[in-house]
Parts: structure tokens; C-alpha cells; sequence
């Protein structure tokens, strides 16, 4: 007896024999003689081909699995998927962004779906005496004492994100909105292209491992080259790339094949040939060396605000470098904070998942360091990680931040839809993409205005929301103002779920708190190596 599996392929067969009897009568039988006689091919085909099992043990019926995962995204947002559901954002996220952007109404009717007993959840406090502000174009300076050009940041920006992985549409419409709404437009590691000047936006110049734009090749820093583009009127910031919160420590490889003409005029790199983006920096190697780097680029740039972004990874690294501002008596102007949870448009899923300090603790990290440094008013700390909405500002400044950026929240504003095909070079929205018949239909002006709109909109939002809990600006926001609930009968602020070090704490001592007792006294300024104690037990495990 035929096996079940083969069901559907013999159904196949007898129905294009049947109908190729039938053909003369004319009406559907025609019809149904190409289609099965197309379906008995691919059965036949199933059963020759050596590569996939499941279709020769299931010749036709077999694609109906590939064909439901290609629809599972789909189906799984826009059906099954709860408003709630972060997969990576949830559609209440995604849906806040898009009214904002299109300053369609944003009220919600009825009240929140969000379960306010549940752990984990959180508010603000208000205040009897709720303040009026004015103004919501919340600002803050940035440049320390060695600074002569410093600049005042808005405290909402978009974050890196390289032309290369964004179409030029995308970057034009976006530096477009940053041009229209008064905040920054990081160019990410891809160097600054023409894309991201053509409206004259503000610029912070990121460098990464390779140095794009301002090399001699690919990972081969160039004095010469940094200067030519550092000096321009629009590029506000210098930022020094050490790592990525979505794939830190990982290194990456754009094949020559997509290294058109316009990738390599951008990046200062030959036509053609595989672009390499180093797992690590060649322009130094201790903690001591990189912030003699960051004394070098504020030089060269004319003395423009000079800082780096990290996802923290092994504390003692970061301590390293916190050791070294002592010893050397050289501040970044500025850190940016990445977290674990950030995006990007394609790494292997353990990096995306498992690698990197989420932000909120790298950020309390950072800030807890400078703080106990008593360098925490000298250098300013942006962060950025899943930050949507008016209250993740106010949450994320809170702990510490003095400004944040985002990514994919402004990917949002510009009609990304979440469909996660980033990688492939095809996005169906043109923002991913360097396909030309996808980014032409990316319309810049309306597009533009939209990521206006939505900086706009989210720190309108903010404004009412510290006003209400009788703040004049989110600078005074502190950790007490936030509140958590732990358990079904707990709440807790933030300030007694986390511990804070009081100014100058580190000068005077080691701290009562488990990451500095364990790593502080043997971290290094001339030296990222891991301390005596961590090397001497990994080596204990290989003996």
C-alpha cells in the first residue's frame, strides 16, 4: 500500500493524466492539466534531488513546511503577536511611533493593557504641584575643559547607523529630520557619505575599528584624511566606536562585490575589494593609549567635543580605562553607552542574544564609575538601547543618562515595518536596502519630516510627563522617581533596587559593591589584560 506521504504527489499524477484525457472538452480541465502536470514535476524533481530529505520523503507536500515558515513572521505580527509582545518591539511600540510621526492621534481610549499588579512594572511619581514648561527642546551641553568648540545636544538623537546597511534615502531623510527637529545624526562606522550632507543636518563622526574615512586603508587610521572631514562645519562630535551593544567584539567583512564605487569613495577604501572591519582597534591597545587617542582627534578636529561609545563587556576594561583618566589627567568629553539589547542589521544570533551588559546596567556601570571619580560633571553620558518613548528617556536619565539615542526607533518613523529582512537586501520599506527599485520609492521629504515629527512628538510627550511629577526639565530626573513593582505585594524605586556611589567614593576607597570589590583594585590604566586572579584561574582550567 502507497505510504501516506506520497498521497498528495500520486493525486498529482492523476489528476494531470486525468485532465490531459479531458483536454479536448475544454473549460477547467486545461487549466487543471498545467497545474498538476507543474506539481507532478516538482514531486518528480523531490524525489531525484539529494539535498533535502524532507522533500524526497514528501515529494509536494513538503513545501507546504517552507512555505509556512516564509508566512510564520507574518503571521506570528500581525495576527498572533499581543499588542504587548516586544519580538524585538511590540506593536503598542512600533504604533506610538508611527502616530507621532504622522502626527496622527495618539490617545488611547479606555485604559492601559498593561497589567499594572504584574512584576516588573513600572511609573512615575506626580506631583500635587505639577510644573508648566514652555519649552520641550531639552538640551544639554557636552565638552569638558579641554574642549573649544563645545555643543548643546538635544537629549533625544538618532544613533549610528552606517550608509551601507541604510539606503541613501534613508540617510537623507533622516538627516533631513535631524536638520528640521535641531538634534544629532550619528553616521555610524560606514564614514560620512554625501547622503548624510545633502541637508546639513548635525553630524557626530563615528570611527570604528576601521576607521572609514579617515584611513590610508581599512583599518590604518590617517591623520590627513580625519582632519579633511573632521573640520567641516557639520560634524559637531567626534565618537570613537569600541564595540556595539548588538555584536560587540565582532569584527565584520562587506564582500568586494558590494563594495560599489560610492561604498568606496565614502569609506576611503579601494573599488571592489572586501572592505574589513577589525574585531579591535589598531590605533592603540591600552587604556592609556585610547584616551591619548581621544586627545588626538579633539586636536586634530579643532578642538570639537571627543568621546567613545561601548557596550560594556568585562568590567575590569572599563576600569581600566576609568584608572586611566586618573593617570593621565585626559577626559573623553562624552561616553555613549550601548546595550546589549540594540540592533543591528545582521549578526550571529549568540552575539545578538547572549553577548554584551544590557544597558540600563552597563549605563548605572559607567555612571557609578565616573561618579565615584568625581568626573561625573566634566564628561556626559548618552545611552541607547530600545529607547521609544517618553517615558524610556525618562527612565534610561534617570539612571544616569544625560541625553539618548535610538535606531530603530527612527527606522520606525521612516516607515520600517519590523519585517526583520535587513540582512537580505530586501526591505520592502527602502530604508535596509541598497537596491534602487526598493530606496527610489523611499519619498525623502515626506519621510524627513516624519522623523521631525517624531522627535518632536516624543519629547512633547516628555515634557508633559516630568511636568506632571513637578519637574521643570528630565536633567533632574533621579532613580527615586522611578518606581518598580517586585512582587505582587512590593514596589521599590529605583534607588533601593540599585546601588549608587556617592562622589569621590572611589578616591577614598573600594566601595561597598560586588563588581568594585571584585575588579577594581587590579584593574589596569596600561592594560585591557584581565587581572592576576581571573588569569591565573583560566589557566588553572587548561592545566
Amino acid at each position: 500500500m502507497l505510504p501516506s506521504r506520497y498521497w498528495l504527489f500520486a493525486g498529482c499524477i492523476i489528476a494531470f493524466l486525468a485532465s490531459a484525457v479531458l483536454w479536448d472538452f475544454g473549460g477547467v480541465w486545461p487549466w487543471i492539466c498545467v497545474v498538476a502536470g507543474l506539481l507532478t514535476l516538482v514531486g518528480i524533481w523531490d524525489l531525484i534531488q539529494t539535498k533535502h530529505t524532507l522533500r524526497r520523503n514528501f515529494p509536494v507536500s513538503g513545501h507546504g513546511r517552507y512555505l509556512m515558515e516564509a508566512m510564520r513572521p507574518m503571521l506570528r505580527q500581525y495576527v498572533v503577536e499581543g499588542d504587548n509582545d516586544e519580538v524585538p518591539f511590540s506593536h503598542d511600540q512600533r504604533s506610538i511611533v508611527y502616530q507621532r510621526a504622522k502626527q496622527q492621534q495618539e490617545t488611547r481610549p479606555f485604559g492601559s493593557e498593561l497589567s499594572f499588579y504584574g512584576d516588573k512594572y513600572e511609573w512615575i511619581n506626580h506631583s500635587i504641584v505639577p510644573s508648566k514648561i514652555d519649552d520641550h527642546d531639552f538640551r544639554v551641553p557636552v565638552g569638558g575643559p579641554r574642549c573649544e568648540k563645545p555643543y548643546s545636544a538635544s537629549i533625544y538623537n538618532i544613533s549610528a547607523m552606517s550608509f551601507g546597511s541604510l539606503s541613501p534615502n534613508a540617510i537623507r531623510a533622516l538627516n533631513k529630520g535631524a536638520k528640521l527637529g535641531k538634534f544629532y545624526h550619528d553616521t555610524g562606522e560606514g564614514s560620512l557619505s554625501k547622503y548624510h550632507r545633502e541637508f546639513g543636518g548635525d553630524i557626530v563622526w563615528e570611527l570604528g575599528s576601521g576607521y572609514f574615512g579617515a584611513c590610508e586603508k581599512a583599518g590604518v587610521f590617517s591623520e590627513e584624511k580625519f582632519k579633511e572631514r573632521a573640520v567641516l562645519d557639520q560634524v559637531k562630535m567626534i565618537e570613537i566606536k569600541l564595540s556595539q551593544g548588538a555584536k560587540p567584539g565582532h569584527g565584520g567583512v562587506l564582500p568586494g562585490a558590494k563594495v560599489s564605487a560610492e561604498i568606496a569613495e565614502t569609506r576611503g577604501v579601494p573599488e571592489g575589494e572586501d572592505c574589513i572591519s577589525p574585531a579591535r582597534h589598531s590605533g592603540f591597545d591600552t587604556p592609556e593609549g585610547l584616551l591619548h587617542f581621544v586627545d588626538r582627534l579633539r586636536r586634530l578636529s579643532g578642538g570639537k567635543p571627543t568621546g567613545f561609545k561601548l557596550a560594556i563587556g568585562h568590567p575590569w576594561e572599563w576600569f581600566g580605562v576609568a584608572k586611566a583618566m586618573l593617570s593621565t589627567g585626559i577626559h573623553p568629553d562624552f561616553i555613549v553607552v550601548d546595550g546589549g539589547e540594540g540592533g543591528t542589521g545582521a549578526a550571529p544570533m549568540e552575539f545578538i542574544d547572549h553577548v554584551g551588559v544590557p544597558m540600563r546596567e552597563g549605563l548605572l556601570l559607567v555612571h557609578n564609575t565616573l561618579v565615584g571619580l568625581n568626573l561625573r560633571q566634566e564628561i556626559r553620558i548618552g545611552a541607547a538601547g530600545k529607547v521609544v518613548t517618553a517615558f524610556d528617556i525618562a527612565r534610561t536619565m534617570a539612571l544616569g543618562a544625560d541625553w539618548c539615542n535610538a535606531a530603530r526607533g527612527y527606522m520606525f518613523a521612516l516607515g520600517c515595518i519590523q519585517s526583520q529582512t535587513c540582512h537580505t537586501d530586501r526591505c520592502p520599506t527602502g530604508v535596509a536596502t541598497q537596491d534602487p527599485s526598493r530606496w527610489n520609492a523611499l519619498n525623502v521629504e515626506d519621510k524627513g519630516e516624519r522623523v521631525k515629527n517624531f522627535h518632536e512628538h516624543t519629547l512633547r510627550a516628555l515634557a508633559e510627563m516630568i511636568g506632571a511629577a513637578g519637574l521643570t526639565h528630565p536633567g533632574e530626573l533621579g532613580p527615586e522617581h522611578i518606581i518598580r513593582r517586585v512582587s505582587g505585594k512590593e514596589i521599590r524605586s529605583l534607588s533601593t533596587i540599585y546601588s549608587f556611589l556617592k562622589p569621590g567614593e572611589l578616591l577614598g576607597g573600594i566601595p561597598k559593591h560586588a563588581v568594585f570589590q571584585r575588579f577594581w583594585a587590579d584593574a589596569r590604566a596600561d592594560s585591557f589584560a584581565p587581572p592576576r586572579g581571573i588569569a591565573e584561574m583560566r589557566w588553572s582550567k587548561l592545566a
